[in-house]
């Protein structure tokens, strides 16, 4: 089972007067995010498209844009915190050994004993390194790095991790 839509970034606060906004990105690399002709902005009224006007990396490597159609700050700031999201179809196919996060929630998580851990319910994005939330028992945040995570085997839907089940 895929996602329809995948999560790219969201819109972050208003940079200047004319409609700017820093932008988050979960791409690799960031400014990846600038090669997809629309977005598609989902918040609580729902999904509505937009296209990026004008994009840049600021000084400091942050990623900034203007969205068509938004020339002013307050017009930036009602978009403050929209997920910026594409049609699974408009991703690049994953290459070889890699993989989408989004394709791996839902996977069973064992460790290298065999131990079922539980389910992958999300990644989160943490300076020192990504984790993986992963619900069984209880909630287990095991960090996504080459010395925990082992395997990855798609036609069984599971994750091996290197990691003691009483941790």
């Amino acid at each position: 089972m895929t996602a329809e839509w995948v999560e790219l970034g969201r819109l972050g606060r208003p940079k200047g007067l004319k409609g700017w906004q820093h932008l988050e990105s979960w791409t690799d690399p960031p400014e990846a995010l600038f090669d997809y002709e629309e977005w598609h902005l989902v918040g609580p009224a729902g999904r509505v498209p937009a296209r990026c006007a004008e994009s840049k990396v600021s000084g400091q490597g942050g990623l900034e844009a203007r969205l068509e159609g938004v020339s002013t700050r307050e017009a930036a700031e009602q978009r403050v915190g929209l997920k910026i999201e594409v049609p699974r179809a408009a991703l690049p196919p994953a290459g070889e050994g890699e993989h989408y996060r989004i394709d791996l929630v839902g996977f069973v998580v064992r460790n290298l004993e065999g131990v079922e851990l539980g389910v992958l319910e999300r990644f989160e994005d943490f300076p020192a390194n990504v984790v993986m939330v992963v619900r069984g028992d209880r909630e287990r945040w095991l960090p996504v790095t080459p010395q925990h995570l082992r395997h990855i085997d798609a036609a069984t839907r599971c994750v091996t991790v290197d990691w003691p089940a009483d941790f």
